[in-house]
């Protein structure tokens, strides 16, 4: 996956303390990163260890990257 800016390399703690509404995105798809108390994976792993369909993790990456590109990164 390549997320904008490099944010998949991040943990998805800072990425959600940074972008709140990368956490909406995630829960949309099951993934509840917003509840984790670790958050220590990076962006790039949680969407991909999920099990989601090829098409899921697609559709995710082009929202976070519009949801980015939105914000002017």
């Amino acid at each position: 996956m390549e997320f904008n800016n490099g944010l998949g390399d991040t943990a998805i703690q800072d990425v959600m303390q940074t972008y709140p509404e990368i956490g909406e995105i995630l829960a949309r798809f099951d993934i509840g990163c917003t509840a984790c108390k670790v958050g220590i994976c990076l962006l790039k792993d949680v969407v991909a260890i999920h099990g989601l369909s090829k098409e899921d993790e697609a559709k995710i990456e082009q929202e976070i990257n519009r949801h980015l590109a939105k914000k002017g990164e």
